[in-house]
């Protein structure tokens, strides 16, 4: 059975393994260096003093990590986060993935966010699909903004409003 929480300090390893993957393999995450469990505990910690930073949890695995933070330091966007969601590479198509959106989006909902911003690569290998089955939008595509083994790659920002 699939269990929902907010994330915790002992997650930070398994965080940090499934995002090292996406960093390592593909042009998914535009870092070059995965962090490792430290980095990645100071990151959760700092974005969970203010917004959910929840982990999908079966047996006692984590199989994926979602979370939102602001969408810009300016003030006037006080109702507007980022949404980042990252499953390990081998348990996608599962269900993880709509359930931990589901609690993200019901806890944002009672913080009084109201617009929901997805950044993905584009073509993101089924992200934008998955943002799209969410109830996504796409608002708009920066074209060869990012460049990663030795490619330019684009990014296509998506929107939901709850």
């Amino acid at each position: 059975m699939i269990t929902i929480r907010e994330s915790e300090e002992k997650d930070s390893s398994s965080i940090a393994e499934i995002y090292r993957y996406y960093v390592e393999e593909t042009a998914i995450s535009f870092e070059y260096e995965a962090p490792d469990a430290g980095e990645m505990e100071s990151r959760r910690k700092d974005i969970a003093a203010e917004f959910p930073f929840l982990v999908a949890e079966e047996n006692g695995s984590i199989k994926g990590y979602a979370y939102a933070h602001k969408f810009s330091g300016r003030k006037a966007y006080h109702k507007s986060v980022e949404v980042t969601i990252y499953l390990d590479r081998n348990e996608t198509g599962k269900g993880y993935g709509a359930e931990l959106y589901a609690e993200l989006e019901k806890r944002l909902k009672a913080l009084g966010i109201t617009n929901l911003y997805a950044i993905i690569m584009y073509p993101g290998y089924g992200s934008v699909e998955f943002h799209e089955h969410m109830g996504y939008h796409r608002a708009g595509i920066l074209h060869n903004c990012g460049d990663k083994f030795g490619k330019s790659w684009s990014v296509i920002y998506m929107e939901k409003f709850i």
